[in-house]
């Protein structure tokens, strides 16, 4: 089994999408399978990952449906024993993913969540989506007894046999904030570790809004109420 799944939801990145890439394939070649989910992007972005694409890696293409969507489809291709997203700008940076790895290997960690705040750097471009993301993370906390730093980071690495198990339903950036409290109330104690971050405008392309802060405490609210039933297969 390969030791790393590593999901690439894609929208649209054709400007950023090689370089990740090739940060991808640098930093974790030798022991991970990268899988592209190209959302309905209208940019040559699946060109490029069907031109990029390695033997080992996958490429998949489906309709316009959302970040959740795409990860998702990702996620039930995934064959390695832990699961990574990573995004396709320039944001996060591969190079920490072999940590976490080794780190989550180490203490037999079946969830491990990179947090930004953990580590003296930019934290933002625009001061709304610090304060977005800090109070999404003492939602969570609030809610669900958890003790994060950074919630809504997106380098969240789950045990595969851990992720198979999660009814997982959501489409748009709605996931997120789902696959977290899945995880937390199949009893599991999340961990951290320290990432560095390269936080983008929306200028560049940044695609999360304000209006994505109301889904995620929605989120948060609706499923602190169900059974417990309803958080595995």
């Amino acid at each position: 089994m390969l030791r790393l799944s590593i999901v690439v939801p894609v929208y649209n990145e054709e400007p950023t999408l090689r370089e990740i890439a090739q940060r991808i394939f640098d930093a974790c070649g030798e022991f991970a399978e990268v899988i592209f989910v190209d959302d309905g992007s209208k940019d040559d972005s699946l060109s490029i990952l069907q031109e990029i694409a390695r033997d080992q890696d996958t490429v998949m293409t489906k309709k316009n449906g959302g970040k959740g969507s795409a990860v998702r489809k990702g996620y039930q291709a995934a064959t390695g024993r832990y699961v990574i997203v990573q995004d396709a700008d320039l944001e996060y940076d591969p190079e920490e993913i072999p940590g976490l790895l080794e780190y989550a290997e180490q203490h037999d960690l079946k969830a491990l969540w990179g947090s930004r705040r953990l580590k003296q750097q930019k934290q933002f471009v625009h001061f709304g989506h610090f304060i977005g993301g800090t109070s999404l993370t003492y939602v969570c906390n609030i809610l669900f007894g958890s003790h994060l730093t950074d919630q809504p980071t997106c380098y969240k690495m789950v045990r595969n046999d851990l992720l198979q198990t999660l009814p997982l339903k959501e489409n748009d950036f709605r996931f997120d904030p789902e696959l977290t409290v899945m995880v937390l109330r199949n009893g599991v104690d999340i961990q951290e570790q320290p990432i560095s971050y390269h936080p983008r405008s929306m200028e560049e392309g940044k695609k999360i809004n304000w209006t994505d802060w109301f889904k995620w405490v929605w989120v948060f609210v609706t499923l602190r109420f169900r059974k417990k039933a309803y958080f595995s297969r």
